[in-house]
């Protein structure tokens, strides 16, 4: 086969959310529009509001990746994060959702978000550990090594009362792999608030100092600061090259 006709990998990230496969699915397409050989993949099982949106439009899983993949793939790496990341809805999205709204044939726009958020907040099934892995991140802050999780919901209360379970697993991890820090935020994604549940004295140092915000039975009230990479991130960073 020769290099014109070899498949291009269309990935994002591991533990894939509904941008990674969507992007992945939609530059696919527009690649072979364009007479291009490629193929959308996935690194993750996906979550349940992934499966809604694949549902709705009556679209198959992408393949989980192989393990196997040639040193020579072409891969084309999607929805990365790097920057023009955005903690609130910008008016290039509302005027993108303006257009693509009559394209998708969708008379109730509300009732289908509605459901999008049901379906993202349903971790009834899942162990709090499984929950918390669900978008989970590591970074370095210095010389300290931390964990940073997000479970998103439509009902906080449901997942607080797991609170005692997360923050033993929690815990436990920090034992387990010889973590120093773990943080796990509860974000509501109807009421914009985030609870953020303190496993530790030395995180909860942190947290007082870094977000100025008190910390009463293991939870912080972080507000409206939803976003890791924005609000969370950048506050941690902010406060640590300060420190050093």
């Amino acid at each position: 086969m020769s290099d014109e006709n070899k498949e291009i990998v269309d990935i994002g990230h591991r533990n894939p959310d509904t941008d990674i496969i969507t992007v992945a699915l939609i530059y696919t397409e527009f690649l072979r529009r364009m007479n291009i050989n490629a193929k959308a993949y996935r690194l993750g099982n996906l979550n349940n509001e992934t499966k809604f949106v694949l549902k709705t439009v009556d679209m198959e899983e992408p393949e989980m990746l192989s393990d196997n993949m040639s040193e020579s793939t072409q891969v084309a790496l999607v929805d990365h994060n790097e920057n023009q990341q955005s903690s609130t809805t910008t008016d290039d999205d509302r005027k993108t959702v303006e257009y693509l709204h009559p394209l998708s044939e969708n008379d109730n726009l509300e009732f289908y978000v509605n459901k999008l958020f049901e379906a993202k907040s349903d971790l009834t099934e899942f162990s709090t550990k499984k929950i918390r892995l669900l978008d989970y991140k590591t970074f370095h802050f210095n010389d300290e090594h931390w964990r940073i999780g997000t479970g998103e919901t439509c009902n906080m209360d449901t997942m607080l009362e797991r609170k005692d379970e997360f923050l033993k697993e929690m815990n436990e991890e920090k034992k387990r792999n010889n973590i120093a820090n773990i943080l796990f935020s509860i974000v509501d994604i109807v009421k914009q608030k985030n609870l953020t549940l303190i496993p530790g004295e030395d995180e909860e140092q942190v947290v007082r100092a870094a977000f100025k915000v008190d910390v009463n039975d293991c939870i912080a009230d972080l507000g409206t600061n939803k976003s890791r990479t924005r609000e969370i991130i950048s506050v941690l960073e902010a406060y640590f090259n300060s420190n050093s």
